[in-house]
């Protein structure tokens, strides 16, 4: 888990694609290939061969397209149909959730002077 004030090293796209080659092309292992190319610990360098080898970006949240996570957006035809959709939910609400209904008392014709 990161601590507060901790940096992260980062590096390129090239280092990693040099770094994997060299470990590749050569007969060290991942800690020798981690320590000359400064990398801080070898198990990075094995998560790079890994994406490497299925064919993976280094990166995966570059790949991305969209930043927003979760279910697509619903788009309507028209107001109409958005009010409906929107009334349907809330409909849904009061009945699922029942207590968080709060009454007014019905106000009488009747006033007091």
């Amino acid at each position: 888990m990161a601590k507060k004030g901790q940096t992260f090293q980062t590096y390129t796209e090239e280092f990693k694609l040099r770094v994997v080659r060299a470990y590749l092309e050569g007969s060290s292992s991942y800690k020798v290939v981690a320590e000359q190319a400064g990398i801080r610990h070898c198990s990075q360098l094995k998560v790079w061969v890994k994406k490497w080898q299925n064919g993976d970006s280094f990166d995966a949240r570059k790949s991305e397209m969209n930043p927003l996570k979760g279910r697509p957006r619903t788009s309507f035809a028209s107001i109409e149909e958005e009010r409906d959709y929107l009334k349907a939910q809330v409909d849904y609400l009061k009945k699922r959730y029942p207590n968080l209904i709060k009454e007014k008392p019905p106000v009488s014709g009747l006033t007091t002077k």
